[in-house]
């Protein structure tokens, strides 16, 4: 039941992030964009609000983060 709750908090124009390769061997700005989308562990999923700024950070490091929905 709380499952269903959480489900139904999340606001629309919120994306969640999740964190799942490491950045070991990554450039130093790749390291920056990960740390600016608030991701300060593996795993660990933040929500963001749907913005340009933040697809872009997104996009920029797409090969270590996942948009989990």
């Amino acid at each position: 039941m709380s499952a269903e709750k959480k489900a139904t908090k999340k606001s629309a124009g919120t994306l969640r992030i999740k964190w799942v390769r490491s950045f070991i061997g990554c450039t130093d700005d790749m390291r920056q964009t990960v740390r600016g989308l608030g991701l300060r562990k593996m795993n660990q999923v933040v929500e963001r609000h749907d913005t340009p700024a933040v697809r872009g950070m997104i996009r920029k490091v797409r090969h270590l983060v996942e948009v989990v929905e």
